[in-house]
């Protein structure tokens, strides 16, 4: 077992460490107690032994480094710990202690990843953000190590004289920004400094120092975040606000479409079984993931655009296709056998496969069930979206043969007409509308583009933004064959209207 990797350990550069602590000189106030909750080698513990505070404590699970810090610490005041975090009563440290400072650098790394690995350096099994059954079901309740221990410590310092100080994954401080103000957990300041990671650690992600300042007596609450440059820390270049669960980058917006969408957004189908549901062709025959040549009806064949295929405005040409089982979820999939024989022995030969599938969403749930279906999925146009793309690009799926599917990484709305499809996927595709996609997004996502940004698009403030000309400007700027007509969107914009208000 790799023990960095299970330990999250990416010792802090003691240069890197002063600099923080350089900047917390700056602008917070100076500290009475430092507690750094995963010490490692000590760097942070180090570096800010000049704010001269009365008490040091460092907690480190692993003996080795926890000796380190104790041959190189020879003050009184300074505390060395060897214990594991997650078990540890810092409670009971802290409980006559203020004027705190937490400082530190904790592990990043997942829950999930610390389980495949076997690790016991991880904290009890628990939805620690009480998500709902869906979420939890789904892996949205998956969490970085360093997440919790942050979230942890807030739960800790809040109702104190208190500042937390760490160095994190910039999507980690991120879902900490939306979680406290989700809790109502007040705050006096919360700030975001970017640092370049691949310079300071060796490795490419995007990563900040996350800074919040508590003061439970202090009247003076916030409920932004400042985003700065670490190395020019005087003045925020981004500011985030939270609301309606969602976190928005207001402070670049030259058009706001924020709102609520008129349209519900959906994700494609889900199985986990993608060598036996998903085909190709070749010639007159399917061939799935094994390379085999697949002899089935096309009953519950229908065409399949992936994620990374939305790259054209109008897609009707397919190469993929999925074998669809259900017409909703948890639907009996038992009229396959008598409906398409064929099919049903194709799937049945590979029940294994399906028997492995380890999300519990399909757990008593019919035999090849799937997730992400509903009478939504079989609507002929859909106008859709990579959740993975940087740039945002819609597509115009044109399921007039047959409804085409997509997978769980892709969202889109659904049209019984292929106008008001045509209209839509042009608008959506307005260079207004991508810039605003693009400012409110985080690029440093895994997905920039969510289901819960998508629902936020307000069509009514696109429509009514937006003119004609800029309609037909996009066509252009597509590549379409001249369809729009003047007509058509003001169509749309009626059928906009009617669907906002109902």
């Amino acid at each position: 077992m790799n023990g960095k990797k299970v330990y999250g350990d990416y010792q802090t550069p003691y240069d890197f460490a002063q600099k923080v602590c350089k900047l917390i000189k700056c602008k917070y106030q100076r500290p009475l107690t430092v507690l750094e909750p995963t010490c490692g080698i000590g760097s942070f513990l180090k570096a800010s032994l000049p704010f001269n505070a009365q008490k040091y404590y460092g907690v480190e699970i692993n003996p080795l480094y926890c000796n380190q810090c104790k041959l190189q610490f020879t003050d009184e005041r300074i505390k060395i710990i060897n214990a594991d975090i997650f078990n540890y009563d810092l409670k009971n440290l802290l409980h006559n202690l203020d004027e705190i400072l937490v400082i530190g650098n904790p592990p990043w790394v997942t829950n999930s990843d610390l389980s495949k690995q076997n690790a016991t350096n991880a904290p009890h099994k628990a939805n620690i953000k009480a998500l709902n059954g869906f979420y939890a079901i789904t892996g949205a309740s998956n969490f970085d190590i360093c997440e919790y221990i942050i979230l942890q410590m807030i739960e800790l310092i809040k109702e104190k004289k208190s500042i937390l100080a760490m160095l994190c994954k910039t999507s980690v401080a991120r879902n900490v920004f939306r979680e406290i103000n989700r809790r109502n957990i007040k705050y006096n300041s919360f700030s975001i400094y970017k640092f370049n990671a691949q310079k300071v650690f060796s490795i490419g992600v995007a990563a900040c120092l996350l800074a919040i300042e508590f003061n439970y007596s202090d009247d003076n609450v916030q409920k932004h975040c400042n985003v700065y440059d670490f190395e020019n820390f005087q003045s925020p270049f981004e500011r985030l606000e939270y609301s309606n669960g969602e976190i928005h980058n207001l402070s670049l917006l030259d058009d706001n479409f924020n709102g609520r969408c008129c349209f519900e957004w959906r994700q494609g189908v889900k199985h986990d079984c993608s060598k036996v549901m998903e085909l190709s062709v070749d010639g007159d025959s399917f061939i799935n993931g094994y390379n085999e040549k697949v002899d089935i009806e096309k009953e519950y064949v229908f065409p399949l655009i992936k994620s990374s295929m939305f790259k054209k405005a109008i897609i009707n040409v397919f190469s993929k296709y999925v074998i669809v089982t259900q017409t909703k979820i948890k639907g009996d999939t038992q009229p396959i056998k008598n409906i398409a024989p064929k099919t049903w022995q194709y799937l049945c030969k590979y029940l294994e496969n399906f028997k492995k599938r380890k999300s519990s969403i399909y757990k008593n749930s019919p035999s090849f069930s799937m997730f992400g279906i509903g009478d939504y999925s079989f609507v002929k146009y859909k106008v859709g979206i990579s959740g993975f793309y940087k740039n945002p690009f819609f597509a115009l799926l044109d399921g007039s043969n047959k409804p085409i599917m997509t997978d769980d990484t892709s969202y889109f709305i659904t049209f019984d007409s292929y106008d008001m499809a045509y209209m839509a996927m042009l608008c959506l595709n307005n260079n207004k509308v991508k810039k605003y996609l693009t400012q409110i997004s985080f690029q440093d996502a895994k997905r920039p583009y969510t289901k819960q940004i998508l629902n936020n698009l307000d069509f009514e403030k696109i429509v009514n933004t937006i003119s004609f000309s800029d309609i037909i400007q996009t066509e252009t700027e597509l590549e379409l064959q001249h369809y729009a007509q003047m007509s058509m969107f003001d169509d749309f914009k009626c059928y906009i209207k009617e669907k906002s208000n109902t």
